[in-house]
Protein backbone atom coordinates (compact mmCIF):
# COMPACT_ATOMS: atom_id res chain seq x y z
CA UNK A 1 0.00 0.00 0.00
CA UNK A 2 2.72 2.60 0.57
CA UNK A 3 4.21 2.05 -3.21
CA UNK A 4 0.33 2.76 -4.48
CA UNK A 5 0.25 6.09 -2.26
CA UNK A 6 3.78 6.78 -3.44
CA UNK A 7 3.27 6.31 -7.08
CA UNK A 8 -0.18 8.67 -6.36
CA UNK A 9 1.68 11.01 -5.24
CA UNK A 10 4.33 11.12 -7.84
CA UNK A 11 1.67 11.15 -10.85
CA UNK A 12 -0.36 14.06 -9.26
CA UNK A 13 2.85 16.26 -8.84
CA UNK A 14 3.47 15.36 -12.51
CA UNK A 15 -0.30 16.21 -13.51
CA UNK A 16 0.15 20.05 -11.89
CA UNK A 17 3.48 20.26 -13.87
CA UNK A 18 1.72 19.98 -16.98
CA UNK A 19 -1.81 21.18 -15.86
CA UNK A 20 -1.25 23.53 -13.09
CA UNK A 21 -3.18 23.44 -10.34
CA UNK A 22 -6.41 22.22 -9.71
CA UNK A 23 -5.76 18.27 -10.67
CA UNK A 24 -6.90 16.05 -8.81
CA UNK A 25 -5.82 11.96 -9.37
CA UNK A 26 -8.90 9.46 -10.07
CA UNK A 27 -7.56 6.33 -10.68
CA UNK A 28 -4.25 4.71 -12.50
CA UNK A 29 -5.03 1.17 -14.23
CA UNK A 30 -2.94 -1.00 -16.27
CA UNK A 31 -5.15 -0.89 -19.94
CA UNK A 32 -6.97 -3.90 -20.59
CA UNK A 33 -7.84 -4.08 -16.53
CA UNK A 34 -10.77 -3.08 -15.00
CA UNK A 35 -10.90 0.63 -14.09
CA UNK A 36 -9.50 1.47 -10.91
CA UNK A 37 -5.94 2.21 -8.65
CA UNK A 38 -3.68 0.14 -9.46
CA UNK A 39 0.27 -0.15 -8.12
CA UNK A 40 2.69 1.72 -10.12
CA UNK A 41 4.94 -1.66 -9.91
CA UNK A 42 5.31 -2.46 -13.47
CA UNK A 43 6.28 1.07 -14.15
CA UNK A 44 9.19 0.55 -16.92
CA UNK A 45 8.34 -2.84 -18.39
CA UNK A 46 6.43 -1.60 -21.31
CA UNK A 47 2.67 -1.90 -19.95
CA UNK A 48 0.54 0.71 -21.23
CA UNK A 49 -1.75 2.72 -18.04
CA UNK A 50 -4.40 4.51 -18.34
CA UNK A 51 -4.58 7.55 -16.03
CA UNK A 52 -7.43 9.48 -14.95
CA UNK A 53 -8.05 12.70 -12.97
CA UNK A 54 -10.34 16.12 -12.80
CA UNK A 55 -8.82 19.35 -14.02
CA UNK A 56 -10.84 22.23 -12.30
CA UNK A 57 -13.65 19.34 -11.90
CA UNK A 58 -13.53 18.17 -15.18
CA UNK A 59 -12.96 14.23 -15.92
CA UNK A 60 -9.60 13.78 -18.06
CA UNK A 61 -7.71 10.62 -19.21
CA UNK A 62 -4.84 9.86 -20.68
CA UNK A 63 -2.28 6.85 -21.58
CA UNK A 64 1.24 6.72 -20.37
CA UNK A 65 3.68 4.68 -22.21
CA UNK A 66 6.91 3.13 -21.74
CA UNK A 67 9.12 0.76 -24.00
CA UNK A 68 10.01 -2.73 -22.88
CA UNK A 69 13.92 -3.81 -23.46
CA UNK A 70 14.51 -6.11 -26.34
CA UNK A 71 16.85 -7.21 -28.91
CA UNK A 72 16.02 -5.41 -32.13
CA UNK A 73 17.71 -1.92 -31.02
CA UNK A 74 16.19 -1.71 -27.56
CA UNK A 75 17.96 -2.70 -24.93
CA UNK A 76 19.54 0.28 -23.84
CA UNK A 77 17.19 3.02 -21.82
CA UNK A 78 19.17 5.84 -24.44
CA UNK A 79 17.55 3.22 -27.26
CA UNK A 80 14.60 3.40 -25.67
CA UNK A 81 14.52 7.18 -25.41
CA UNK A 82 15.46 7.79 -28.97
CA UNK A 83 11.78 5.87 -30.12
CA UNK A 84 10.01 8.09 -27.69
CA UNK A 85 11.31 11.32 -28.57
CA UNK A 86 10.72 10.14 -32.30
CA UNK A 87 7.12 9.07 -31.39
CA UNK A 88 6.52 12.39 -29.05
CA UNK A 89 8.07 14.09 -32.19
CA UNK A 90 6.27 12.86 -35.12
CA UNK A 91 2.59 11.59 -34.15
CA UNK A 92 1.11 14.96 -34.04
CA UNK A 93 1.86 15.55 -37.64
CA UNK A 94 0.70 12.85 -38.98
CA UNK A 95 -3.58 13.36 -39.67
CA UNK A 96 -5.96 11.16 -37.85
CA UNK A 97 -3.01 9.85 -35.60
CA UNK A 98 -3.36 10.07 -31.77
CA UNK A 99 -1.90 12.75 -30.15
CA UNK A 100 1.38 13.25 -28.06
CA UNK A 101 0.60 15.18 -25.04
CA UNK A 102 4.14 15.16 -23.35
CA UNK A 103 7.42 12.62 -23.51
CA UNK A 104 9.19 12.45 -19.51
CA UNK A 105 11.72 10.44 -17.38
CA UNK A 106 11.12 7.82 -14.98
CA UNK A 107 13.57 9.13 -12.36
CA UNK A 108 14.77 5.70 -9.83
CA UNK A 109 12.54 7.17 -7.38
CA UNK A 110 9.79 6.65 -9.06
CA UNK A 111 9.20 10.92 -9.86
CA UNK A 112 8.17 11.47 -13.21
CA UNK A 113 9.55 14.33 -15.35
CA UNK A 114 8.64 16.30 -18.38
CA UNK A 115 11.08 16.78 -21.01
CA UNK A 116 7.88 18.08 -23.66
CA UNK A 117 9.68 21.27 -24.50
CA UNK A 118 12.86 19.48 -25.73
CA UNK A 119 14.69 21.40 -28.38
CA UNK A 120 17.98 19.66 -27.89
CA UNK A 121 20.09 17.59 -25.76
CA UNK A 122 23.18 18.44 -23.97
CA UNK A 123 25.86 17.00 -21.58
CA UNK A 124 27.63 18.42 -18.95
CA UNK A 125 30.95 16.56 -17.81
CA UNK A 126 34.18 17.77 -15.67
CA UNK A 127 36.77 19.50 -17.19
CA UNK A 128 40.39 17.94 -16.88
CA UNK A 129 43.97 19.27 -17.64
CA UNK A 130 45.81 17.48 -20.15
CA UNK A 131 47.36 17.43 -23.20
CA UNK A 132 45.99 15.46 -26.72
CA UNK A 133 47.66 12.09 -27.42
CA UNK A 134 47.74 12.74 -31.27
CA UNK A 135 50.54 15.94 -30.46
CA UNK A 136 52.69 13.40 -29.30
CA UNK A 137 52.50 11.53 -32.82
CA UNK A 138 53.09 14.63 -34.74
CA UNK A 139 56.46 15.23 -32.76
CA UNK A 140 57.22 11.40 -33.42
CA UNK A 141 56.85 12.34 -37.23
CA UNK A 142 58.37 15.81 -37.48
CA UNK A 143 61.30 14.31 -35.15
CA UNK A 144 61.72 10.30 -36.96
CA UNK A 145 62.51 9.88 -33.13
CA UNK A 146 60.64 7.51 -30.40
CA UNK A 147 61.56 8.76 -26.98
CA UNK A 148 61.08 5.53 -23.87
CA UNK A 149 57.87 7.61 -22.88
CA UNK A 150 56.37 7.14 -26.00
CA UNK A 151 56.79 3.52 -26.23
CA UNK A 152 55.88 3.69 -22.56
CA UNK A 153 52.82 5.03 -23.05
CA UNK A 154 52.10 3.34 -25.50
CA UNK A 155 52.05 0.41 -23.83
CA UNK A 156 49.63 1.84 -21.13
CA UNK A 157 47.27 2.81 -23.41
CA UNK A 158 47.59 -1.14 -24.51
CA UNK A 159 47.19 -2.31 -21.36
CA UNK A 160 44.25 0.21 -20.52
CA UNK A 161 42.20 -1.62 -23.12
CA UNK A 162 43.25 -5.13 -21.77
CA UNK A 163 41.98 -4.29 -18.75
CA UNK A 164 38.66 -2.69 -19.85
CA UNK A 165 38.33 -5.70 -22.31
CA UNK A 166 38.20 -7.99 -19.14
CA UNK A 167 34.53 -7.12 -18.44
CA UNK A 168 32.74 -9.81 -20.33
CA UNK A 169 28.92 -10.03 -20.90
CA UNK A 170 27.10 -13.00 -22.16
CA UNK A 171 24.17 -11.36 -24.62
CA UNK A 172 24.49 -13.01 -28.32
CA UNK A 173 21.88 -10.61 -29.50
CA UNK A 174 23.91 -7.74 -28.53
CA UNK A 175 27.35 -8.74 -29.92
CA UNK A 176 25.02 -8.99 -32.79
CA UNK A 177 23.75 -6.46 -32.99
CA UNK A 178 27.45 -4.58 -32.40
CA UNK A 179 29.00 -6.16 -35.74
CA UNK A 180 25.69 -5.50 -37.87
CA UNK A 181 25.64 -1.61 -36.63
CA UNK A 182 29.60 -2.14 -37.81
CA UNK A 183 28.13 -2.73 -40.88
CA UNK A 184 25.38 -0.57 -41.45
CA UNK A 185 25.07 2.02 -38.92
CA UNK A 186 25.54 5.62 -39.98
CA UNK A 187 28.42 6.37 -38.11
CA UNK A 188 30.00 3.16 -39.50
CA UNK A 189 30.95 1.54 -42.83
CA UNK A 190 27.66 2.01 -44.82
CA UNK A 191 27.27 5.86 -42.96
CA UNK A 192 31.44 6.40 -44.43
CA UNK A 193 30.73 5.16 -47.48
CA UNK A 194 27.75 7.00 -48.84
CA UNK A 195 29.61 9.88 -47.18
CA UNK A 196 32.15 9.75 -50.56
CA UNK A 197 31.70 12.40 -53.05
CA UNK A 198 30.40 10.63 -56.18
CA UNK A 199 32.68 12.82 -58.69
CA UNK A 200 35.96 12.20 -57.41
CA UNK A 201 38.10 8.96 -58.59
CA UNK A 202 39.75 7.91 -55.50
CA UNK A 203 37.93 5.44 -54.12
CA UNK A 204 36.26 4.67 -57.22
CA UNK A 205 32.07 3.85 -56.88
CA UNK A 206 33.24 0.55 -58.09
CA UNK A 207 36.16 0.63 -55.07
CA UNK A 208 33.27 1.55 -52.23
CA UNK A 209 30.73 -1.43 -53.82
CA UNK A 210 33.29 -3.41 -53.41
CA UNK A 211 34.48 -2.64 -50.23
CA UNK A 212 31.09 -2.98 -49.02
CA UNK A 213 30.41 -6.36 -50.18
CA UNK A 214 33.91 -7.78 -48.69
CA UNK A 215 32.75 -6.63 -45.19
CA UNK A 216 29.02 -7.91 -45.62
CA UNK A 217 31.34 -10.98 -45.75
CA UNK A 218 33.05 -10.48 -42.39
CA UNK A 219 29.83 -10.05 -40.90
CA UNK A 220 29.28 -13.27 -40.98
CA UNK A 221 32.41 -14.56 -40.10
CA UNK A 222 31.86 -12.43 -37.06
CA UNK A 223 28.55 -12.54 -35.89
CA UNK A 224 28.88 -15.65 -33.82
CA UNK A 225 31.67 -14.52 -31.86
CA UNK A 226 29.47 -13.26 -29.28
CA UNK A 227 32.24 -14.62 -26.55
CA UNK A 228 34.10 -11.57 -27.55
CA UNK A 229 31.63 -9.54 -26.35
CA UNK A 230 33.48 -6.57 -24.00
CA UNK A 231 33.37 -3.56 -22.12
CA UNK A 232 34.49 -1.25 -25.12
CA UNK A 233 35.14 2.67 -25.40
CA UNK A 234 34.11 2.58 -28.97
CA UNK A 235 36.26 5.61 -30.31
CA UNK A 236 39.70 4.78 -28.63
CA UNK A 237 41.96 7.31 -30.53
CA UNK A 238 44.32 9.90 -29.99
CA UNK A 239 41.92 12.56 -30.60
CA UNK A 240 40.10 11.14 -27.41
CA UNK A 241 43.16 10.74 -24.81
CA UNK A 242 44.89 13.76 -22.27
CA UNK A 243 47.79 12.98 -21.03
CA UNK A 244 49.49 14.55 -18.09
CA UNK A 245 52.73 13.65 -16.91
CA UNK A 246 54.41 10.42 -17.40
CA UNK A 247 51.83 7.96 -17.69
CA UNK A 248 48.55 10.17 -16.22
CA UNK A 249 46.06 10.36 -18.49
CA UNK A 250 42.27 10.66 -18.96
CA UNK A 251 40.00 9.40 -21.89
CA UNK A 252 37.13 11.41 -23.31
CA UNK A 253 34.22 10.61 -25.50
CA UNK A 254 33.00 7.01 -25.14
CA UNK A 255 30.83 6.47 -27.99
CA UNK A 256 28.40 3.72 -30.06
CA UNK A 257 27.68 1.86 -26.58
CA UNK A 258 29.27 0.17 -23.05
CA UNK A 259 29.42 -3.19 -24.84
CA UNK A 260 31.03 -4.31 -27.94
CA UNK A 261 33.76 -6.32 -30.05
CA UNK A 262 37.42 -5.15 -28.33
CA UNK A 263 39.01 -5.39 -31.65
CA UNK A 264 37.10 -2.06 -32.17
CA UNK A 265 39.09 -0.22 -29.64
CA UNK A 266 42.50 -1.84 -30.84
CA UNK A 267 42.43 -0.75 -33.99
CA UNK A 268 40.86 2.48 -33.62
CA UNK A 269 44.50 3.21 -31.56
CA UNK A 270 46.74 1.33 -33.82
CA UNK A 271 45.28 2.48 -37.45
CA UNK A 272 47.06 6.34 -36.33
CA UNK A 273 50.19 5.17 -35.79
CA UNK A 274 49.89 3.86 -38.80
CA UNK A 275 48.29 6.92 -40.66
CA UNK A 276 50.63 9.13 -38.83
CA UNK A 277 54.02 6.68 -40.46
CA UNK A 278 51.82 7.42 -43.85
CA UNK A 279 51.88 11.34 -43.77
CA UNK A 280 54.96 11.66 -42.15
CA UNK A 281 56.93 8.90 -44.46
CA UNK A 282 56.12 9.07 -47.96
CA UNK A 283 52.92 6.95 -47.10
CA UNK A 284 54.91 3.95 -45.99
CA UNK A 285 54.17 1.93 -42.63
CA UNK A 286 57.95 2.60 -40.96
CA UNK A 287 60.10 3.10 -38.05
CA UNK A 288 59.23 4.85 -35.67
CA UNK A 289 55.89 4.06 -35.73
CA UNK A 290 56.10 0.57 -36.77
CA UNK A 291 57.90 -0.14 -33.09
CA UNK A 292 54.21 1.44 -32.06
CA UNK A 293 51.74 -0.93 -33.81
CA UNK A 294 54.23 -3.55 -32.72
CA UNK A 295 54.59 -2.95 -29.16
CA UNK A 296 50.65 -2.05 -28.69
CA UNK A 297 49.51 -5.28 -30.36
CA UNK A 298 51.95 -7.64 -28.38
CA UNK A 299 51.49 -5.70 -24.78
CA UNK A 300 47.67 -5.92 -25.76
CA UNK A 301 47.91 -10.06 -26.70
CA UNK A 302 50.59 -10.85 -23.70
CA UNK A 303 47.98 -9.47 -20.99
CA UNK A 304 44.32 -10.31 -22.41
CA UNK A 305 46.10 -13.91 -24.05
CA UNK A 306 43.42 -12.77 -27.16
CA UNK A 307 45.28 -14.08 -30.52
CA UNK A 308 41.72 -14.08 -31.95
CA UNK A 309 41.80 -10.50 -32.37
CA UNK A 310 44.10 -10.69 -35.23
CA UNK A 311 41.26 -12.84 -36.44
CA UNK A 312 38.48 -10.20 -36.56
CA UNK A 313 40.10 -6.92 -36.45
CA UNK A 314 40.06 -6.29 -40.41
CA UNK A 315 36.65 -4.91 -41.23
CA UNK A 316 37.38 -2.40 -38.06
CA UNK A 317 40.44 -1.44 -39.83
CA UNK A 318 38.73 -0.69 -42.63
CA UNK A 319 36.00 1.56 -41.15
CA UNK A 320 38.34 3.07 -39.66
CA UNK A 321 40.36 3.31 -42.63
CA UNK A 322 37.62 4.94 -44.28
CA UNK A 323 37.30 8.02 -42.05
CA UNK A 324 40.76 8.73 -42.24
CA UNK A 325 41.10 8.85 -46.03
CA UNK A 326 37.62 10.02 -46.41
CA UNK A 327 37.55 13.67 -48.48
CA UNK A 328 35.11 15.27 -46.20
CA UNK A 329 37.15 14.25 -42.63
CA UNK A 330 40.42 14.70 -43.79
CA UNK A 331 40.11 17.45 -46.76
CA UNK A 332 43.99 18.25 -47.07
CA UNK A 333 44.95 14.40 -46.97
CA UNK A 334 47.57 13.74 -49.76
CA UNK A 335 45.93 11.94 -52.87
CA UNK A 336 49.15 9.52 -51.94
CA UNK A 337 48.33 8.64 -48.16
CA UNK A 338 44.22 8.29 -49.05
CA UNK A 339 45.35 5.89 -52.14
CA UNK A 340 47.75 4.09 -49.52
CA UNK A 341 44.69 4.06 -46.83
CA UNK A 342 42.04 2.39 -49.80
CA UNK A 343 44.72 -0.13 -50.86
CA UNK A 344 45.36 -1.03 -46.88
CA UNK A 345 41.34 -2.01 -46.86
CA UNK A 346 41.29 -3.91 -49.70
CA UNK A 347 44.31 -5.95 -48.46
CA UNK A 348 43.68 -6.05 -44.89
CA UNK A 349 39.93 -7.41 -45.75
CA UNK A 350 41.73 -10.07 -47.98
CA UNK A 351 43.38 -11.59 -44.62
CA UNK A 352 42.36 -14.62 -42.54
CA UNK A 353 44.42 -13.35 -40.02
CA UNK A 354 46.63 -10.22 -39.94
CA UNK A 355 50.24 -10.86 -39.38
CA UNK A 356 51.73 -8.10 -37.23
CA UNK A 357 55.20 -8.12 -38.99
CA UNK A 358 53.13 -8.30 -42.30
CA UNK A 359 51.39 -5.04 -42.20
CA UNK A 360 53.99 -2.76 -43.94
CA UNK A 361 53.22 -5.05 -47.00
CA UNK A 362 49.84 -3.81 -46.79
CA UNK A 363 50.17 -0.64 -47.94
CA UNK A 364 52.19 -1.47 -51.11
CA UNK A 365 51.49 -1.95 -54.63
Amino acid sequence: MSELTSSREKVEKYLRSLYGGGVELKGISRMGAPIGIEDFKGFGYGTPYLIEFYRDGEPHRLVFNTMRGDEFGHEHPWDRAQSLLMAYSTFNRLPRHVKALDVGVLMEDGSLGSLGGFREFFLVTEFVEGIEYWRDLDRIGRTGRLTRLDLERCKALSRYLAGIHSEKLEAPHLYRRRIRELIGHGECIMGLIDSYPVDEGLPSQGDLKSIERMCLEWRWRLRDRHHRLSQVHGDYHPWNILFREGLDFTVLDRSRGEWGEPADDVAAMTINYIFFSLRYNRGELKEPFMGLVEAFLDTYIEETGDEEVLEVIQPFYAWRALVLASPLWYPDLPGMVRERLIRFIFQVLEKPRVEVAEMPSLFQA
